[in-house]
């Protein structure tokens, strides 16, 4: 079994909106994600988009138009570098009380089984309390980015009711603790890399 990465996708790699992203014309990418994916690439490592999407279980966006927006994107980062391995996507309300919407870790679930994975020893990277809670349950490694919803949620009341996660600025920055953890893990470490994460080191809370 091998470890992953798992990234959220609203406020992770393309903006959020609060009409939600619906077209190719509406992603609009986060600052510094592109540099993220690449980074996140050179890992080795296979990286997988968990995403929620009510919208398509609410009709404003059909199955394979969210399908077809993935495509586009997975292409996007491949140009540039990046190499997202599958999206995956909850297409469930919250009142449908499903498995896979986040915080429930169904996602990660199905992408452990359909590839292989070692949970306990991935990563995941969100923007909301839910995406930690969602990695946190699934046993990954999780860090929340201050980019997208991250700031705003940190300073909700309810984050005083978590622990045992890393707070990074935006992707690049939890790509660089990710890259090095997991070189830690394989005794691949560089003394470069060891600098470089000191001084941008992800704060764990």
């Amino acid at each position: 079994m091998q470890p992953a990465i798992f990234l959220d996708r609203d406020g992770v790699i393309n903006e959020n909106r609060a009409d939600h992203v619906t077209s190719w014309d509406e992603f609009v990418p986060v600052h510094g994600a592109l540099a993220g994916l690449r980074m996140l690439a050179e890992s080795g490592l296979p990286v997988f988009v968990l995403t929620n999407q009510a919208i398509v279980g609410r009709g404003q966006l059909t199955a394979g138009a969210l399908d077809a927006l993935h495509a586009r994107m997975c292409a996007w980062a491949a140009r540039h570098g990046g190499a997202i391995r599958q999206v995956y996507y909850c297409p469930h309300d919250a009142a449908d009380r499903c498995g896979c919407r986040k915080p429930a870790p169904g996602m990660f679930y199905q992408a452990a089984r359909d590839h292989d994975i070692d949970l306990t020893r991935s990563y995941y990277v969100g923007d909301a309390l839910t995406d930690v809670a969602a990695g946190q349950t699934a046993g990954c490694a999780t860090i929340l980015v201050r980019s997208g919803r991250g700031l705003t949620q940190l300073l909700r009341q309810q984050a005083q009711s978590y622990s045992g996660y890393g707070v990074a600025g935006d992707l690049p920055h939890a790509a660089r603790f990710i890259t090095h953890d997991h070189a830690r893990r394989t005794g691949r470490v560089s003394l470069f890399s060891t600098m470089r994460l000191a001084v941008n080191s992800v704060q764990f809370v």
